[in-house]
């Protein structure tokens, strides 16, 4: 498999999961978004929910806005030696395209009633106090890769606010972003709210990819 590099430039990213059938793309010039639906099979998302609900935690933000209510989701690492993370991260990388080397750990998260993430962006803001900390080594963030595992009984929607776009859990269906605008630098566009569940539980994977190979 040829691997795409680290997401920047973009275009042979773009068209290697464009060429996928199936997926969509936002007509947005603002914004690359794709959705994919069923991407995962419902018996592989509920063995991922288990190992989230095993290993959760608080979840935290690079940079502190003095706001506690910000992010109060729950997060965990996923160990790629478990078989259902193995399988969901080859899955991931032949969507993309984008060379493993490049990938961050995958990451589970779980919303409870009322639990959110508030409208955000998933790069590091250049100018933040904890940029050179998180992005020293392995530069800033180009993709991200976004899958709900479940559909809570109501609510749990991610609003992209600048591009007007609300999109719904569903079991499996994915979402991949470009972080960067065309010339390299943070898209603000890309700024996204995952809104509260105000029934049941939402359970979503998160994997990002960096400008380079991976490490601390």
């Amino acid at each position: 498999m040829t691997h795409l590099g680290s997401g920047h430039p973009s275009e042979p990213v773009i068209a290697h999961i464009a060429a996928r059938p199936g997926v969509q793309k936002l007509p947005s010039p603002k914004l690359t978004l794709f959705v994919a639906k069923g991407f995962l099979d419902p018996a592989h998302c509920t063995d991922l929910i288990a190992l989230i609900d095993r290993h959760r935690r608080p979840s935290t933000i690079a940079d502190a806005n003095g706001d506690a209510a910000f992010r109060t989701s729950e997060t965990c690492d996923l160990d790629p030696a478990e078989p259902a993370v193995a399988r969901l991260e080859a899955a991931i990388l032949d969507f993309c395209g984008l060379d493993p080397a490049h990938g961050e750990p995958i990451q589970g998260q779980r919303y409870a009633v009322g639990q959110e993430f508030k409208a955000h962006t998933d790069y590091f803001e250049p100018q933040g106090a904890d940029f050179a900390k998180f992005c020293s080594v392995a530069g800033n963030r180009t993709w991200t890769v976004m899958l709900y595992l479940n559909e809570p009984a109501a609510g749990g929607a991610t609003r992209f606010k600048v591009v007007d776009k609300l999109v719904q859990p569903e079991t499996g269906k994915l979402l991949a972003w470009n972080n960067l605008r065309p010339d390299g630098t943070p898209n603000p566009a890309t700024l996204h709210h995952g809104m509260k569940v105000r029934s049941g539980t939402k359970y979503v994977i998160t994997k990002w990819f960096r400008e380079r190979p991976w490490g601390w």
